[in-house]
């Protein structure tokens, strides 16, 4: 099954909805950064929390950055997503081995560590939004929930899980964020309490085969839940050889000048997708022509 999200209301619109299916998408990135198991479910939360927080932007040239730095071995986790289904990123150290935690499970948290959650959203103006919190579980899915009720003063309910096969691929990825809006009352907030402290796992529910769909309607199917809108989904970058040789102009001529003087090919790698783009003495040259000519 491809990936996509789901955007939802309920509650008469007192509740918004977000739900994604992202198993592919975290599959991808597992491969282009060669993870351990518990980097790929650290990005994997990462990726899936970043495709519904990117969803929520209005405009399409708008960008939501979610940028996680800590203590542990991992070091940090950044995630990029746009409002049409596209995400990319990047753990800070793809290859962490530690013991799993009490319940037998991937230790997320002591992977990531004591830290910072940043988001940044970029919707064009002069001045990115940018709003920080502390990490308080390292489990991620709870640092966002933290996030939106201390930043936003939005209060959310965060799900998000990465399950893993044995031979560390990913086998069912997914979340959900479910929002309260202002006016809200107790009777609606009661029902999704309990029906959220009922359910199963989110990658349980994924790996049976339910859709976001199922997910939302397990939660909010009591309370007029309406689906808004679908969005497909993947892992998608915008890198190519121009931007490379654009931050390539930016490090300045004298370093390329040293570059073409060695007379060594030079191999830039893209942070986000691992592609690697190879630049030889002549290409450096051209590029220094382009920087004269200007």
């Amino acid at each position: 099954m491809s990936d996509y999200i789901i955007k939802a209301t309920a509650g008469k619109g007192s509740v918004r909805a977000f739900a994604c299916l992202s198993t592919n998408t975290c599959e991808e990135a597992r491969k282009a950064h060669n993870t351990s198991p518990v980097v790929s479910a650290a990005l994997g939360r990462m990726l899936s929390a970043g495709l519904m927080m990117g969803s929520m932007m209005k405009n399409d040239k708008d960008l939501t950055t979610i940028k996680i730095e800590g203590s542990g071995p991992m070091k940090g986790v950044l995630v990029t997503a746009d409002n049409k289904g596209g995400v990319k990123g990047y753990p800070f150290n793809p290859l962490v081995i530690i013991p799993p935690n009490s319940k037998g499970k991937l230790d997320v948290a002591e992977a990531i560590g004591v830290g910072i959650l940043t988001v940044i959203s970029d919707t064009g103006l002069k001045e990115p939004y940018v709003g920080q919190v502390e990490l308080i579980s390292g489990e991620i899915a709870e640092d966002i929930a933290y996030y939106y009720a201390s930043s936003e003063q939005v209060p959310s309910a965060v799900a998000l899980g990465v399950l893993m096969n044995k031979d560390n691929t990913v086998k069912a990825a997914g979340g959900f964020i479910i929002q309260l809006m202002p006016g809200a009352d107790e009777e609606v907030i009661e029902k999704i309490k309990e029906k959220i402290g009922s359910i199963v796992p989110v990658t349980t529910l994924i790996s049976e085969g339910k859709s976001p769909e199922d997910i939302l309607k397990l939660i909010l199917g009591d309370l007029n839940l309406e689906i808004n809108e679908k969005i497909e989904a993947g892992f998608r970058c915008n890198c190519s050889r121009e931007r490379i040789e654009k931050a390539l102009i930016s490090i300045g001529r004298k370093e390329l000048e040293t570059m073409a003087k060695e007379n060594k090919p030079i191999e830039v790698g893209c942070h986000f997708c691992n592609k690697k783009y190879n630049f030889n003495v002549n290409d450096i040259e051209q590029i220094l022509e382009e920087i004269k000519s200007e």
